[in-house]
């Protein structure tokens, strides 16, 4: 049996292709949405025409004097300059001039771009016409409040100059907040590294069992980021879905908290995927998020045996994991402050770290270098494989871990 995963999402999109041995029972699992089309660009003239909970962008912006477009970094897909154009019509609409205008890469705790990364998210153009900041977590950050949970929010004091405020990015299940988007363009995108570590931290530790893939209707960190909107004064945020082809397939508009709770009813639909559970072997691509591929073991490790099972992760990204300054390694046995030394356990399972370009720090975020089985090309993995299955396997693939959550598993 022959499968294809996509991958290099930022480069040629290109196929990984998979060969299994006929006798093994393989099971091809992607989400709900996965093959659904991409927007026209009249579909996406309407979304900004008819915004959820708020006015459009040309009311708001009228008599502004300064205006903040924050955008969510390389390590989501979001094809900033797509949907550029439009909030710039807008603006231009209300009277509001270039020098008005400045985009800020909000990066939260993670590393910052150099321009082949701002070129991939915003275009050329857009770096040569308005001044592009990236926003530093450790300066520059100006308390605006204190959430109900507790969270002391400073944010980004550019984005705070500006009376207008308007947030790009994307949802995808969210290993944390249950789905990305909405609020999280402040917090964690544009605050400061003590607002993102009480976040990360007393936030999600006061009620863990909210927090997870999929889990947003209850879930504690997803109302901080929403109280965190409010009270750093984002009058807008734009969130696109994606398709696995990495394609925009519904574009949200408006109130920050009102966009994105329309938008997930969505997400929790396109992004849902069925899996097996008892599978020897659960194959796992990270595709849209391929930088961040730690989120994809998830979904996989729910669906193999354990003890016994074996994960193989697909990690292609030219430019490696990103570096994120309060969860990723710094040294051997240190990292930031709320990073935790991994390993992959024992006798519990097995993790094949299918890497083109292995980095030994790659997988900090869910083992070691020593705990995990490396392969550079498909050949590896089944030399690897085959001799524990000489009478079949069950296999269970997932296309892009990164995007996906599972609703469910089944036996089969």
């Amino acid at each position: 049996m022959k499968l294809t995963l996509p991958q290099l999402l930022w480069y040629d999109k290109s196929q990984l292709e998979l060969e299994f041995p006929d006798s093994w029972d393989v099971h091809y699992l992607p989400p709900n949405g996965h093959d659904r089309p991409k927007l026209t660009p009249q579909q996406i003239e309407q979304a900004f025409a008819n915004p959820i909970g708020a006015p459009r962008i040309r009311d708001l912006a009228r008599g502004k004097k300064e205006v903040a477009i924050l955008f969510d970094d390389i390590t989501r897909p979001t094809r900033t300059y797509e949907t550029l154009p439009y909030v710039l019509q807008e603006l231009e609409e209300a009277g509001i001039t270039d020098d008005q205008i400045r985009l800020i890469a909000a990066i939260g705790s993670h590393g910052t771009h150099d321009n082949n990364a701002l070129r991939k998210k915003l275009g050329q153009e857009t770096l040569e016409r308005f001044p592009v900041y990236q926003h530093n977590p450790w300066e520059n950050c100006i308390p605006v409040g204190t959430t109900s949970h507790g969270t002391p929010l400073a944010v980004n004091r550019e984005v705070m100059s500006c009376d207008l405020k308007i947030g790009i990015g994307c949802i995808l299940p969210h290993p944390q907040v249950g789905f990305g988007g909405g609020g999280k363009i402040i917090l964690p995108g544009v605050s400061h590294i003590d607002s993102i570590e009480y976040f990360h931290g007393k936030v999600m530790e006061s009620a863990p069992q909210t927090t997870g893939p999929g889990n947003y209707d209850e879930n504690v960190m997803r109302f901080d980021t929403e109280e965190a909107a409010k009270l750093a004064g984002l009058d807008m945020t734009i969130d696109a879905l994606m398709n696995m082809r990495g394609e925009m397939t519904a574009l949200f508009v408006g109130d920050p908290v009102q966009e994105h709770r329309e938008a997930v009813k969505l997400a929790k639909q396109v992004y849902a995927t069925e899996g097996i559970s008892g599978a020897d072997i659960a194959v796992t691509n990270a595709f849209l998020k391929s930088s961040e591929a730690a989120i994809a073991v998830m979904i996989a490790i729910r669906s193999i045996k354990l003890p016994g099972g074996t994960v193989v992760i697909n990690i292609n990204a030219p430019e490696g994991q990103m570096v994120h300054y309060l969860l990723r390694s710094f040294g051997k046995s240190y990292g930031g402050r709320r990073y935790i030394q991994r390993k992959v356990p024992t006798g519990g399972f097995k993790v094949i770290v299918l890497n083109p370009l292995k980095d030994l720090t790659c997988v900090d975020l869910f083992g070691d270098a020593q705990s995990v089985i490396w392969a550079k090309n498909w050949d590896d993995v089944m030399n690897e494989l085959r001799p524990s299955h000489p009478d079949g396997a069950k296999v269970a693939v997932y296309p892009d871990g990164t995007m996906q959550y599972l609703a469910s598993t089944k036996p089969s």
